[in-house]
């Protein structure tokens, strides 16, 4: 097997980062009670200034004040890997958040569907940059020695035991994951690579040091296997972005918006599932959040469309008061299905497919504006078909047209029948005799026949059984 280890060894900056914004301006993260303020974790350009982590507050106001400051929220950070978990759950079926900041993927099996390593590892890192997280990535036989190793390497890939062996030999003491104490214990007998520890008889460890330090060296070396946890993806999507200040305009809430719609397209990737109705809870410092509802007549989960629907209603939006929190919640997740395409696209550049352009009306101009003709199990032709907002299944569909008479229906029926002048017609077929409707009053007894006028037209008439009369226009043929 392989490993896959992704190290986030900023998570904590970045989940605070990607939601904000703006990541040229300085930004501290800060921790310790509210008498002595710590910062926690510095960005890029809080560095620039001169403030480094574990400097307290005042002391970092005495270089500068030119930066801006965030809570450290442990429950942030786990909400980040969940997240990730989520994300990395597209790529394998193994996915592990046993280890801190990090991310174990089992990717041998997944070579075949991602191409080999290099273009995997590409995608990979492609899509961390763009959902915000600065990451190293780090390949080995097995997950233990992959944590250990991206302490040191970014980009390694180590698939035989030879050259993980060699490579192994290197890393400090410091950095292969024992207690402090233990890595002092070695380093104070002159052992401070692993490939000196390695050369130490075991007995020898075994004297001085726990059951669970050799344990742990098997574990780097492959020979005892590591019992991991593996992640499950949840049901339902709920994510929150905390606003740095009262917004009190649509378009302020654009941009996180759009990370939030992001993050929901790349955890439905991960369950391989699609989403067809949401809801955005626009939070308050007062009173009762004010709910967007989004719905589809079809699951979805590209990014762009869906943020084009969200955008549409939040136009049509006034905002009551000011937003505190922007909340995006969808709890029916159900199956999704790619739409067929054809291998040569036709469409011009500039036209949109009709699905694209039915949800776009439908966020315009309202969820009733927009109606579809189905088919009934009705020989009546005016019970025949029904109106529906089109958010049945295809399979649905797909029995109702089933159901259709195989002999030609006019694509126009008139509200009321009409009657006709017999002088003026020629008859083309017929009789079709036409019985139904008993079951609810409605019963009918016809025989209808295709007409033709002098002015060329053709229609659908019938003349009830049994009663002498004219010939009463049901339709217009195309």
């Amino acid at each position: 097997m392989l490993w896959a280890c992704i190290v986030l060894p900023q998570l904590a900056m970045d989940s605070v980062q990607r939601r904000r914004g703006m990541a040229e301006q300085p930004l501290v993260l800060l921790s310790g009670p509210a008498q002595r303020r710590v910062l926690q974790a510095v960005n890029p350009p809080a560095r620039a200034l001169g403030l480094k982590p574990g400097m307290s507050l005042p002391a970092a106001q005495m270089l500068s004040r030119d930066f801006s400051t965030a809570d450290h929220d442990p429950a942030d950070i786990d909400a980040s890997q969940q997240f990730l978990a989520a994300w990395g759950y597209r790529f394998s079926s193994q996915v592990s958040l046993d280890y801190p900041r990090a991310l174990l993927l089992e990717i041998e099996s997944s070579l075949g569907l991602f191409g080999p390593w290099p273009l995997f590892e590409a995608r990979l890192r492609q899509e961390l940059n763009a959902l915000g997280f600065a990451h190293r990535i780090v390949v080995a036989p097995n997950p233990v020695a992959a944590r250990m190793l991206a302490n040191a390497y970014d980009g390694l890939a180590i698939t035989g035991a030879d050259e993980l062996a060699e490579c192994l030999a290197s890393l400090s003491v410091e950095r292969i994951g024992l207690p402090q104490d233990v890595a002092t214990a070695f380093k104070r007998m002159g052992l401070r690579r692993l490939g000196q520890v390695l050369a130490v008889p075991r007995e020898n460890l075994a004297h001085r040091f726990a059951a669970r330090v050799l344990e742990h060296l098997d574990r780097l070396q492959g020979r005892r296997s590591l019992a991991l946890s593996f992640y499950s993806p949840p049901d339902r999507f709920d994510q929150r972005i905390e606003l740095n200040f009262d917004v009190e305009s649509h378009q302020a809430l654009l941009f996180p918006l759009r990370r939030l719609i992001n993050d929901l397209a790349a955890f439905l990737a991960g369950r391989d599932g699609g989403v067809q109705r949401f809801v955005l809870h626009l939070e308050h410092a007062e009173g009762e959040d004010t709910e967007v509802p989004v719905g589809l007549l079809g699951p979805e989960r590209d990014s762009e469309r869906l943020f084009e629907l969200a955008r549409v209603r939040f136009e049509q939006l006034q905002v009551p008061r000011p937003v505190r929190n922007l909340r995006l919640l969808a709890e029916h997740l159900p199956p999704f299905v790619p739409a067929h395409r054809e291998l040569f696209d036709p469409r011009p550049q500039q036209s949109q497919p009709w699905e694209q352009l039915r949800e776009r009306l439908r966020a315009r101009l309202g969820d009733e504006a927009i109606r579809q003709l189905s088919a009934r199990a009705d020989h009546r032709p005016e019970c025949a078909w029904a109106s529906s907002d089109g958010s049945a299944s295809g399979r649905a569909g797909a029995v109702r047209l089933a159901l259709l008479p195989s002999a030609p229906r006019p694509g126009w029926l008139l509200r009321e029948p009409q009657s006709l002048d017999e002088s003026r017609l020629r008859l083309l077929a017929g009789p079709e005799r036409i019985e139904s409707g008993w079951w609810d009053g409605g019963d009918v007894r016809r025989d209808y026949y295709r007409v033709e006028t002098l002015d060329g037209l053709r229609g659908w008439a019938y003349q009830t059984v049994g009663e002498a009369g004219p010939l009463w226009l049901q339709g217009w043929f195309a």
